[in-house]
């Protein structure tokens, strides 16, 4: 029984592809920062619920107890992700409007708490037999795309979001060189219709979560230290 772990599957994506890998048979923890919404939630999926809070040590660290309790992990997913840059009106902040508070707050969830997620779950991660991570990501990362006139995101004039998920590509491919026994990738899974953006997006979280289920379902001879979307392998 493959048992796997997401963080901010309470709702949206992360929602989605609990639901789907509890379908494929594995054993699901719903990783929420509200805890009484990760139960409702877990109840509805048939899946197990743990409070974490990807921003403070002591609840990650009790996660992580948690989770041994019961018998380990084999496959991590960091999901948890804020855009702090979007405003109500659905405004983004660009270069001219971006303060440091703004990337502090972006960095502390999207980089350095997945960071901290993973610090804290590699014991576990490395007594598996074939342990996986997958990084959530996004196209507003890859600076080929963000520095092509004719790719659909060159417009996007943001600056923390896009910095802190190219933060994300790197640790994913830092961590995949340390881990060469893991499978260890970033995804993009697209402009999806999310509370993230306000579900302003192009597509639905079925179609988002499809690359993140896949990748969550490699096996020990898959690709480690990459980044994809649905497609196949994207420009850094």
């Amino acid at each position: 029984m493959t048992t796997t772990l997401i963080t901010g599957a309470s709702k949206g994506l992360g929602f989605e592809t609990a639901r789907r890998l509890v379908g494929a048979g594995h054993t699901v923890y719903v990783a929420s920062r509200d805890a009484g919404r990760g139960r409702l939630a877990a109840e509805r999926l048939g899946a197990r619920a743990v409070a974490l809070d990807v921003t403070d040590d002591a609840s990650v660290a009790a996660a992580a107890r948690a989770v041994e309790a019961d018998g380990g992990l084999d496959v991590l997913v960091n999901n948890a992700g804020i855009q702090v840059e979007m405003g109500d009106d659905q405004e983004v902040a660009g270069a001219a409007e971006v303060t440091a508070e703004m990337m502090r707050r972006t960095f502390e969830t999207n980089v350095f708490g997945m960071v901290r997620v993973l610090h804290a779950f590699l014991p576990l991660l490395r007594r598996s037999g074939a342990p996986v991570v997958v990084n959530v990501s996004s196209g507003l990362a890859s600076l080929s795309r963000m520095t092509d006139p004719g790719m659909v995101g060159y417009p996007y004039p943001g600056v923390a979001y896009p910095a802190s998920k190219a933060a994300v590509n790197m640790v994913t491919v830092q961590y995949a060189k340390a881990f060469p026994q893991m499978r260890i990738n970033a995804v993009e899974p697209g402009f999806t219709r999310t509370d993230l953006n306000g579900n302003s997006g192009l597509q639905t979280v079925e179609q988002g979560a499809e690359i993140i289920v896949r990748m969550a379902q490699v096996g020990p001879d898959g690709p480690t230290g990459g980044y994809f979307d649905a497609e196949g392998p994207l420009a850094w």
